[in-house]
């Protein structure tokens, strides 16, 4: 089996193609042989990567992630009930993908999705109380405060 360049050259001798058609049809074949190659060589398995628990700067950069986005997206415009849903779902899939939905504090058992739901849910709210008060609203502000309080008090 003749190769590429095989071709190209008995193609050449016989003037059936110019170096300029040459050029525009040779050098992005070669180019994309390189990168393909390169990209498929540098590919690492992730399928085999144990997963680690969130620990606790995990949960403090997800948490200050989702009330960011809270923030913003109150601001721009999102009922808050739907900004609290986007936000507080991704949360809980970067804690189930990247960490199995285990974090390090509680154990080692995957926490069922309820639980990081709701958890999730607290997290960023409180946050955005702490970041964008005027994006929460009173009522809903009401019920965490209170929450936080008779935590305090059971201690």
């Amino acid at each position: 089996m003749l190769s590429l360049s095989c071709l190209l050259n008995y193609f050449m001798k016989f003037k059936l193609i110019s170096n300029k058609l040459l050029k525009l049809v040779y050098l992005p074949i070669l180019f994309s042989n390189l990168f393909i190659d390169i990209n498929l060589s540098n590919k690492s398995v992730y399928a085999n990567t144990k997963l680690q628990p969130a620990n606790e700067k995990d949960l403090y950069l997800y948490k200050g992630m989702g009330a960011s986005y809270l923030c913003i997206a109150s601001k721009a415009g999102v009922e808050f009930p739907k900004a609290v849903g986007i936000a507080t779902a991704t949360y809980v899939q970067v804690l189930e993908g990247k960490h199995g939905g285990i974090i390090k504090d509680l154990g080692s058992t995957k926490l069922k999705r309820e639980k990081l739901f709701a958890g999730a849910e607290f997290q960023i709210v409180s946050t955005a109380i702490q970041y964008c008060p005027d994006s929460v609203p009173k009522d809903v502000t009401k019920k965490v405060k209170n929450i936080i309080n008779s935590s305090k008090d059971k201690k």
